[in-house]
């Protein structure tokens, strides 16, 4: 009686014990389920939000993804948008990790040109050769490896590749580009020829392949053809490309068009000519720096550059004399800088009072030249 009593209270408890499995799985399944559509809920609002380029709320919502799932999706997705946000480091940092066998085509892109676009060259070719290696086809990776590798001294690599895509496919623009240019690069100057002559054949007329194509012929001294490209080039840059009027000038001496060639070199050496705005700036304030540590003569030499781009300076005339008079010294060309200063103060029609007291005492000093100068030294505008 007392066996069967006890066999009737284990078949209940195992009974209890099933049925708080079965609660407890159901609450375990559930949960999976709510997670599961509370990630695919954000993915889709942050998909929704990319297709309306939206990319600061798609945002929020794939790093929540993210955070709650770490998968090649949710990593793909937040790179996506991070890459349309121009946040490359983010974007590199998020694919790099995830294996090549996951990354959509577009995602591999955005991985090489993520590296790229930080100036990190080996790793744009270490992931490009990557891709091109699962992609032969794309020739805009195939061209953009090729240049990166000629960018490295390794043209003879980079013509590797372009020429196994040239195989298969000879009128691409972008990789018979690429492959010119490292042909240069690597000093086959026939082959780079060869190439440009296709390019422009294909219609590519573009500025850098005519331009390219002229520098390359001068280098097999095909004079005449150097100048067919080196015109239009030099018209399609506004005539202001200082390097490609130079070069159109020097063709132009060497084919015997002296005059021709010499208005281009002319044109050449006013382009070439630095930024007048920018360099006032740079030679005022390396004067001002020279003066400060007491560097005088670099300091003159700086203002003397600067008087070149900006010869109405009144303060930098009475700034030379000053050095010049009281650190370097040299008296005669003290006096010569405060006379030049002096002409132009004096043309001033609304004179502010200091201007009228450095006229003051730059007339006071030019009438101690030559004697014992005055304790009070010039101050500087």
């Amino acid at each position: 009686m007392m066996q069967k009593s006890l066999t009737i209270l284990i078949l209940a408890l195992l009974t209890v014990s099933a049925a708080q499995g079965e609660v407890a799985s159901k609450k375990k399944t559930k949960a999976v389920e709510t997670e599961v559509d509370t990630l695919q809920l954000l993915v889709q609002a942050g998909d929704s939000c990319m297709e309306q380029f939206n990319t600061l709320e798609a945002l929020k919502y794939y790093q929540q993804a993210f955070a709650m799932k770490d998968t090649a999706e949710t990593r793909i997705k937040l790179a996506d948008c991070y890459y349309k946000r121009a946040n490359y480091r983010q974007t590199s940092n998020l694919l790099k990790i995830v294996p090549v066998k996951d990354l959509s085509h577009e995602a591999f892109r955005q991985l090489c040109y993520s590296y790229q676009k930080q100036s990190d060259n080996d790793s744009f070719i270490y992931w490009t050769s990557c891709l091109v290696a699962n992609y032969p086809m794309d020739g805009e990776m195939v061209a953009g490896l090729t240049i990166a590798l000629a960018k490295e001294d390794q043209a003879w690599k980079g013509i590797d590749y372009g020429k196994v895509y040239f195989e298969k496919d000879s009128t691409n623009i972008l990789v018979n580009r690429a492959l010119g240019d490292a042909y240069f690069m690597n000093r086959q100057f026939d082959e780079a020829a060869a190439m440009y002559e296709r390019l422009l054949q294909q219609g590519d007329s573009t500025f850098n392949t005519l331009y390219s194509a002229g520098m390359c012929y001068t280098r097999i001294d095909s004079l005449n053809q150097a100048y067919k490209c080196m015109v239009p080039a030099f018209l399609l840059s506004g005539m202001q490309h200082a390097g490609c009027t130079y070069r159109l000038g020097a063709v132009c001496v060497d084919l015997g068009s002296y005059q021709e060639g010499l208005g281009y070199l002319d044109l050449a050496a006013k382009l070439m000519l630095p930024d007048t705005t920018t360099m006032k700036a740079i030679t005022l304030s390396q004067g001002e720096g020279y003066y400060l540590t007491k560097q005088y003569d670099k300091a003159v030499e700086a203002w003397k550059k600067h008087l070149e781009y900006n010869p109405t300076s009144i303060a930098t005339y009475y700034n030379i004399a000053s050095a010049c008079y009281y650190y370097l010294p040299d008296r005669q060309q003290a006096k010569s800088y405060l006379e030049q200063f002096l002409v132009l103060a004096r043309k001033e029609e609304n004179p502010n009072q200091q201007l009228k007291e450095m006229i003051e005492k730059a007339e006071d000093l030019l009438r101690t030249i030559g004697s014992t100068p005055s304790k009070n030294k010039l101050y500087r505008k």
